[in-house]
């Protein structure tokens, strides 16, 4: 059920979201996200997630209908022309549609283990701080069948409003467990055998039921990609464009792979290196 509101001033409690969109610390720790664009909006209405409200010029409500009426929430559409959004939000929109969800609880691993079929594939984030990149990375997994995405402590949150905008919203089909700092802000609440702080100890945990945790590495002298196996349950680690994995990660990984590549070339954006490292899993695995 929704209910239409027609806004012609900025000053509504209920708008405050909106109004602090370039203030994503402040949504991170209220537990909320912001939907941008229509495709990501439509990918919210049509999640599990649960909707706060949602933003649009009136004349896209038609449009919308279908997918606001099948929500079960109670949830409020608000209605304004693109210059009032743009006003309110601060900067210029190409599309004009915004919608508020409410940040889920982590995922559980055990849950994750046991009930995707295997081989299980999964990756993990060390330090990446850019959202956009991470967004990339996301929609990348989405693509190739990853079962969840591990967010380490030190890496920003898939659920700011670049990252779900860069992953085109599929950061809302993909089930996240995000540890330690970011999980404190999100309530995060440990389950048994899933209480893992760092990623370090999440990957501890992964090699002792016996899930590989392979490092993307660029450069490194002892394996390249084509000479990895990846056919039994995996965990593939991504590291930061700058500094790639730290050496705590990366030495707590089974091996570290490599993407061939000239000396000249430091490395690849992580969105592209995942692109190839899942395209790769996807041909051992026969599902390309």
């Amino acid at each position: 059920m929704f209910h239409v509101q027609k806004i012609s001033s900025l000053d509504l409690p209920e708008l405050a979201p909106y109004r602090t969109m370039r203030r994503p610390l402040e949504h991170e720790r209220q537990g909320i996200f912001v939907a941008e664009g229509e495709k990501v909006v439509r990918r919210l209405l049509e999640s599990r997630f649960e909707v706060v409200s949602v933003l649009l010029p009136e004349k896209h409500l038609e449009a919308f209908r279908p997918l606001l009426e099948a929500r079960p929430e109670n949830l409020t559409v608000y209605l304004a022309d693109k210059k009032l959004l743009e006003q309110l939000i601060g900067f210029s929109m190409y599309q004009g549609h915004l919608a508020i969800g409410k940040i889920p609880p982590s995922a559980s691993l055990d849950d994750i283990l046991s009930k995707n079929p295997k081989p299980l594939l999964l990756v993990a984030v060390d330090a990446l701080t850019s959202a956009e990149n991470l967004g990339a990375l996301a929609r990348n997994c989405v693509a190739f069948g990853v079962q969840a995405l591990i967010v380490g402590e030190t890496s920003s949150s898939p659920f700011l409003r670049r990252a779900v905008r860069n992953s085109m919203g599929t950061i809302l089909q993909l089930p996240v467990i995000e540890l330690a700092k970011l999980g404190q802000r999100h309530q995060f609440t440990a389950k048994p055998h899933t209480t893992a702080q760092t990623l370090v100890e999440c990957l501890k945990d992964l090699r002792a039921r016996g899930v590989r945790c392979i490092a993307a590495h660029p450069h490194t002298n002892k394996k390249s990609l084509s000479q990895a196996d990846f056919s039994s349950d995996c965990c593939i680690v991504f590291g930061s464009e700058g500094e790639g994995i730290s050496a705590p990660v990366l030495e707590t990984c089974d091996e570290a792979v490599a993407i061939p590549m000239p000396p000249t070339v430091d490395s690849l954006n992580v969105g592209a290196a995942a692109a190839v490292f899942l395209y790769e899993v996807a041909r051992q695995r026969g599902k390309t």
